[in-house]
């Protein structure tokens, strides 16, 4: 009795062979791909979690601020959600307040405040924005590799056909496919980076605007707290 391998297993036993064939350039062209692609997923991996923790430890502080009667009350409560960036912007606030009270007796610049604040959600934002820019650059990079890999495959291939004297499509359509390859890898590592870079950037904007307005209801809790 003959079996007949399966037609998944018959395409990874060609793709693999055809990777092992790839010459000195397509392999390079490979390595640097699959180094984007890992870096990419590591990236997203991390902003998956930084992110979905942020949101959660801060909506757990923003309940616990808007219950407090005043701002020390708040710097009690906040030491249990410490990883927050709403926390963090509470700091810089906190600090200014309590430079104004014990040098005046009183919150006596608003302004400075407000400033105060404001470098707090800017700094929150880099953060959550940081190492966004790697997406962005596999998103935009990898499919030129992939596609210079291509192009050098097919110069290679056609090279050789030159030497044998061979121009049926049975000798040009495997090394073909294995130039293909490279194109498909770059498709692969950018199509999952450009969608996280979106989803992550809508994200960021999100919370960067729920720091702004944390930054207001901080302005007027410090305004009954300490003003005049």
């Amino acid at each position: 009795m003959i079996f007949e391998a399966p037609a998944a297993f018959l395409l990874q036993t060609d793709i693999e062979q055809m990777v092992q064939e790839a010459g000195p350039a397509g392999w390079v062209v490979l390595v640097i791909l699959i180094l984007f692609s890992i870096f990419s997923w590591t990236v997203i991996f991390a902003k998956l979690s930084a992110l979905g923790g942020a949101r959660k430890t801060n909506w757990r502080f923003l309940r616990a601020f808007r219950k407090a009667p005043a701002l020390d009350a708040v710097m009690v409560a906040s030491e249990q959600y410490r990883p927050a960036p709403l926390v963090s912007v509470f700091d810089f606030g906190y600090e200014e307040v309590e430079r104004q009270v014990k040098a005046h007796g009183r919150l006596s610049n608003r302004t400075a405040l407000e400033r105060a604040l404001q470098l707090g959600v800017s700094e929150e934002v880099a953060k959550l924005e940081r190492n966004m820019h790697w997406l962005a650059i596999t998103a935009s990079v990898s499919p030129f590799i992939g596609l210079l890999g291509t192009v050098l495959g097919i110069i290679r291939t056609f090279n050789a056909l030159g030497h044998q004297g061979a121009t049926s499509l049975a000798a040009v359509g495997p090394g073909i496919s294995e130039a293909l390859i490279a194109t498909a890898l770059g498709l692969f590592a950018a199509i999952p980076a450009a969608l996280f870079y979106n989803l992550f950037g809508n994200r960021i904007r999100e919370m960067g605007a729920r720091l702004d307005d944390f930054a207001l209801e901080f302005l007027n809790l410090a305004e009954r707290s300490f003003g005049e």
